[in-house]
C-alpha cells in the first residue's frame, strides 16, 4: 500500500520544489478556503496540494478522478455534507479553489497527468528529465503582464481592496473597497511602450460608462513603461479619475504622483 510520500502528487510537488528552489507547504489550508457546512454548521478548511509563499503560488495536481466519473472514488451511493456524492462534491470544491485562490491574490496552476509523461491510466512514468522540462514551461509565467497583474492584485489585497468579477469581461482587474471601485488596465513589458500606453488609455475610456464618482480607473505598468504612461498630463488624469501605478521588477507597487 503506497503512502502519500511516494504518490504521483508528491513526485510532482518535489519536482516543482526543485524548479522553484523553495519547499512547498503541502496540504496547506487557508482560513478563507472552506467547504460546505456540516450538520453542526461547522465548515472545514479545504486543503490545497501545495503552496509556495515566496512565489505566491498554489499548485493543484488533479488526477483522472477530477475530470471523469470513477465509482471507486466517487462513492455514488453516499451523500456528503454538500448533498451530493463525492465526485460531484470534488467538482464543486475544485471550482471553489479555481475562483477563491486567484481572488485572494495568489497564482493558481493546475497540473494534470496528461501534462507530463503518463500512461493511459493517468499513472506517471516518472521520466524526471521530461517531466522537469514540462513543469518548467507550465510554471513559467505566460507573459510579463501576468507578473504585473499578480503583483498589483497582491498589493490591492494588502491595501484593503477586494478583487471582484469585472463588470466588463475585457477588464484585466477590478476591485472594491467600501463604496469605492477600481477598474484596472494592466500592461507588461513591451517594445512599443508608447503605443501600448495609448491603447491602454483608450481601453479605459471605453469603460467609463458610469458617472458614479466612486469609480476610479487605474493604468498599471512595469517600470519601463512609466514614462510613456505619464505623457498624459496630470490634470487630464485627475479629470478622468485615472491613476497610474508602477510595478517594479521586484514586484513593488508605486502609485505615480506626478
Amino acid at each position: 500500500m503506497g503512502t502519500r510520500d511516494d504518490c504521483d502528487e508528491a513526485y510532482v510537488i518535489g519536482l516543482c520544489d526543485r524548479i522553484l528552489r523553495e519547499n512547498a507547504s503541502t496540504q496547506h489550508k487557508f482560513d478563507w478556503l472552506q467547504g460546505d457546512p456540516g450538520t453542526s454548521g461547522r465548515r472545514a478548511k479545504l486543503p490545497v496540494d501545495a503552496y509556495w509563499p515566496g512565489h505566491q503560488l498554489v499548485v493543484e495536481y488533479r488526477e483522472l478522478q477530477h475530470d471523469q466519473p470513477m465509482p471507486h472514488f466517487d462513492k455514488p451511493d453516499r451523500l456528503t455534507v454538500s448533498g451530493v456524492h463525492r465526485g460531484e462534491q470534488r467538482a464543486l470544491y475544485d471550482a471553489r479553489r479555481d475562483t477563491e485562490i486567484p481572488a485572494h491574490g495568489l497564482r493558481l496552476v493546475v497540473i494534470r497527468p496528461a501534462d507530463l509523461d503518463a500512461d493511459g491510466r493517468g499513472r506517471l512514468r516518472r521520466n524526471e528529465e521530461a517531466d522537469l522540462a514540462a513543469l518548467q514551461k507550465i510554471l513559467a509565467r505566460d507573459s510579463d503582464e501576468d507578473r504585473v497583474t499578480d503583483a498589483f492584485r497582491t498589493w490591492l489585497l494588502a491595501e484593503g481592496w477586494t478583487p471582484v468579477e469585472p463588470t466588463d469581461r475585457w477588464t484585466d482587474l477590478e476591485a472594491v473597497c467600501g463604496q469605492e471601485r477600481l477598474i484596472c488596465e494592466v500592461k507588461g513589458r513591451t517594445s512599443e511602450k508608447g503605443i501600448d500606453a495609448d491603447i491602454a488609455y483608450g481601453q479605459l475610456l471605453r469603460r467609463m460608462v458610469s458617472q458614479d464618482l466612486h469609480i476610479r480607473y487605474a493604468l498599471v505598468v512595469p517600470s519601463l513603461s512609466v514614462t510613456a504612461a505619464a505623457r498624459v498630463p496630470v490634470h487630464v488624469r485627475e479629470l478622468l479619475r485615472v491613476d497610474v501605478y508602477e510595478v517594479t521588477d521586484d514586484g513593488k507597487v508605486c502609485p505615480l504622483t506626478g
